[in-house]
């Protein structure tokens, strides 16, 4: 069976055992709420009457939705403002629409039950292996007393060579000569 609510201006259509985020409704996770605002139920094609069913959800958490930007500008008066905002919603699990109830899921709890008896076991596993892996770092970062420790830094690439220039660094070129002085222009003579 499925049901249209309405909460917080919206309107969602549901069925026993969906998820849905609507904005934030009181209480705690795990506690259960009644939607009373149902503005149409049904089942397949056919229509029941509305305000005979009852939706049910259980809260399960309460959270931000993802940021909106607000930017405000006006051009030609240096005049920009940015703000964000995070509107807040509850998460809801919907129980039960009407007479119909949402169905828990006890198998994978069964299969869950060897893998956690099995994690400690494999967790133990790793955990030897990278003992032996974090003390060669700590024996890398931290020189004996009285060593000298000269830390090695890659040198950087010279930048392109143009018109032969020359290939010596910066530090080794000659003094720049100075570029010879540039004769006075010719005067115009005035001749009629």
């Amino acid at each position: 069976m499925f049901a249209v609510v309405r909460t917080g201006g919206k309107q969602y259509r549901v069925a026993a055992g969906d998820k849905i985020a609507v904005e934030k409704l009181a209480g705690d996770a795990g506690d259960t709420i009644t939607l009373g605002d149902v503005l149409l139920a049904g089942e397949g094609d056919s229509l029941a009457e509305a305000a005979k069913v009852v939706v049910s959800a259980e809260i399960i958490a309460q959270a931000k939705s993802e940021k909106v930007v607000v930017f405000k500008k006006r051009r030609r008066h240096n005049y920009r403002r940015k703000a964000g905002h995070r509107q807040q919603m509850t998460l809801l699990r919907i129980v039960s629409v009407g007479d119909s109830k949402a169905e828990k899921k006890a198998a994978p709890k069964k299969e869950a039950a060897p893998k956690v008896e099995e994690a400690p076991q494999a967790a133990e596993a790793p955990k030897a292996e990278a003992a032996p892996k974090a003390a060669p770092k700590a024996k890398a970062t931290e020189p004996a007393k009285g060593v000298d420790v000269v830390k090695e830094t890659k040198a950087k690439k010279a930048a392109p060579v143009k018109d032969g220039a020359g290939s010596k660094p910066a530090d080794e070129k000659a003094p720049a000569k100075k570029a010879p002085a540039k004769k006075p222009a010719a005067k115009k003579s005035d001749e009629k």
